[in-house]
């Protein structure tokens, strides 16, 4: 039992979390929730202004966080506001991590469709991004071909390699563990190296929970809210990471070969709840049960 605590506890370690600008607005202080130097990534959601995320690395920067800024191939203009944009974040908040994403639109709004596009303009790298994140779907993609994922991950693992830039993959979030330790096992087979930041859900109302699992096309794990919605009700705001976050853990302890080497945290809304219950977990305040584990304090 105790090597048991102590995966979990190493399971969340270093894990990030996200926010959206508008959401950051609604946050007096980040240093009342997070503790300092955690990696703080902030969305760039369809027909948002990038000046939003700009001003919300920036804040994140001062207040002492580690912001990573999301770009979204398809809701970038140009390749000049790509530029002048990385140009600002390195040198105002000397931003050396992003996420990179296709971007959830139907049509580019400018010259680019795909991350591939991005990549290959060479500028994370001129603009000293040393570390990037691209997008994984343990679930499958809403707005991509499982045969042109495939081949886009393989794309970025071989853009890696050659140019020698620390990228890993970050995905979505589930609600069970069994879809994610699937699609591991099924990228590594096709010949994904990335490490993997496997995202979970923080503790939101189920109504928030529902907007944004519909907003990112998360599919099979839906099944959990429409056959278990009473159940949901009470776990919301105090279980829901709990049993996907022990099961993950034990995965990755027991096989050598599992992908997964960080937690990328989604608050969805409950940035307070969801921190105190990360730390409540980092600090060993938890007791493991039959379905996962109890917070020994409240929040």
């Amino acid at each position: 039992m105790a090597n048991e605590i102590a995966n979990i506890k190493k399971f969340l370690d270093n894990c990030s979390v996200e926010v959206t600008p508008g959401g950051a607005k609604k946050i007096e202080n980040f240093r009342d929730l997070l503790r300092p130097g955690t990696t703080v990534f902030v969305t760039f959601l369809p027909g948002s202004d990038f000046n939003d995320t700009v001003a919300t690395v920036k804040r994140l920067s001062a207040e002492g966080m580690k912001p990573v800024p999301h770009f979204a191939a398809r809701s970038i203009p140009n390749l000049k506001f790509f530029e002048e944009n990385l140009k600002i974040l390195q040198g105002e908040a000397k931003v050396e991590e992003a996420l990179l994403i296709g971007g959830g639109v139907s049509n580019p709004v400018g010259d680019f469709s795909d991350s591939m596009q991005i990549l290959r303009t060479n500028l994370f790298q001129k603009y000293g991004i040393r570390k990037l994140g691209v997008a994984g779907h343990p679930e499958g993609s809403p707005d991509i071909k499982p045969e042109e994922v495939t081949k886009a991950l393989l794309e970025k693992n071989a853009y890696a390699k050659e140019h020698g830039i620390d990228m890993y993959i970050t995905t979505q979030f589930c609600f069970e563990a069994e879809p994610i330790i699937e699609w591991d096992k099924r990228i590594r087979a096709e010949g994904n190296t990335l490490p993997i930041h496997i995202g979970i859900p923080g503790l939101a109302t189920i109504k928030t929970l529902l907007a944004h699992a519909t907003a990112c096309g998360i599919g099979p794990s839906m099944r959990i809210i429409t056959r278990q919605a009473a159940n949901i009700a009470k776990l919301m705001t105090t279980r829901m990471p709990d049993k996907l976050t022990r099961d993950l853990a034990n995965y990755q302890a027991n096989d050598p070969q599992c992908g997964i080497n960080q937690v990328h945290l989604y608050p969805l809304g409950g940035m307070a709840k969801s921190s105190k219950w990360l730390y409540a977990v980092l600090d060993g305040k938890f007791n493991l049960n039959d379905e996962g584990f109890d917070l020994t304090i409240e929040i």
